[in-house]
């Protein structure tokens, strides 16, 4: 059985709330005030909202964000079965962007201009290498073992197409996921 989360809900316009609470409810999440999974704001979150929140914020908007990027980034016109799908993602710890072009159902095939999921640590683990760090320095900087950060590029590499360090961090500053 899949585990529900609890989403606090950040929507101004009470119509916008109760579709999106009739959404929430309907996948089975439930709507709290504390201690929430998931922080879902319908456009700009209040900035009470996303410092108090430890939770990871996914953000309805159809605009470009500036400044500090959120776990999740979908248009306001989503539907049920992709804002589910973020949802569990961004509590997962993974990145949820819309695609550019989304076609007609909001999902693509993966191909070579489908958006990369990676985990925080192998954004990480990139970073890293792209600041010329070895493997043993990214292990140390990141209180982890060798073995794990080979382990952390081998996945990256599959998931870039990258046969190498530099192909990787080179693919990663030019499709947007590091800044160095």
């Amino acid at each position: 059985m899949t585990r529900r989360l609890r989403i606090l809900l950040d929507a101004k316009d009470p119509v916008r709330r109760q579709g999106l609470t009739a959404m929430l409810e309907a996948a089975g999440h439930s709507l709290v005030q504390d201690t929430p999974d998931v922080v879902l704001c319908d456009q700009e979150p209040d900035a009470l909202v996303r410092s108090e929140a430890e939770a990871p914020v996914v953000i309805l908007t159809d605009r470009a964000l500036r400044g500090e990027q959120p776990a999740g980034v979908l248009p306001r016109q989503v539907g049920a079965v992709q804002l589910d799908a973020a949802l569990y993602a961004a509590a997962a710890g993974l990145l949820v962007r819309a695609p550019r072009e989304p076609s007609r159902d909001g999902f693509r095939a993966v191909g070579e201009d489908a958006p990369l999921l990676l985990t925080p640590r192998e954004a990480e683990v990139l970073t890293l290498v792209g600041q010329g760090m070895s493997n043993k320095a990214v292990a140390r900087a990141l209180g982890i073992s060798v073995h794990t950060v080979k382990f952390h590029l081998e996945a990256l590499f599959a998931k870039l197409d990258a046969t190498s360090r530099a192909e990787a961090v080179a693919k990663g500053l030019r499709d947007g996921i590091i800044e160095l």
